[in-house]
């Protein structure tokens, strides 16, 4: 009964930890994020679920200028190996996870990650097919809520 309720325990603690505390900002003022449903002044902090399969499909608009694409994540390698010895389930929940810093340049059409505050910025622009996926998903059916449809 103990080992039953340990595993229940470790697996509830694993599934906890399968989230982000991600500030995401923007080069420039005025910025706004559309990213899962949501459209958010920048900057801000909020909570990104890990996934395993899943995307972080974005809308980031200044102004007339749209920039679309999907968020970088990283992988949790770590996490993986001890998924599999201790619970090997939880591995399809969390084999990645949002970075804790992005930066949103909708001009130049980057975006920039890193994980700790002090680190440098790595630079990454969405391949084409990454932007046309996030175009349908938002301006398709799929995605955007009548409550933030008419507010870009």
């Amino acid at each position: 009964m103990k080992l039953r309720n340990g595993l229940f325990a470790t697996a509830a603690a694993l599934l906890a930890a399968c989230s982000t505390m991600s500030t995401i900002t923007a080069h420039d003022p005025g910025t706004r994020l559309l990213v899962k449903g949501k459209t958010v002044d920048l900057p801000v902090t909020q909570s990104m679920k890990g996934t395993s399969f899943g995307n972080y499909e974005f809308k980031a608009t200044n102004g007339d200028n749209a920039f679309y694409g999907i968020l970088p994540l990283k992988f949790k390698g770590g996490h993986l190996a001890a998924d599999i010895i201790l619970f090997a389930p939880a591995a399809f929940f969390n084999l990645r996870q949002a970075f804790a810093y992005y930066e949103i340049d909708v001009k130049d059409g980057v975006i920039r990650y890193k994980e700790k505050a002090g680190d440098p910025w790595t630079e990454y622009t969405p391949k084409a097919e990454e932007a046309a996926h996030a175009r349908s998903f938002y301006e398709g059916s799929a995605g955007a809520s009548p409550a933030t449809a008419g507010s870009h």
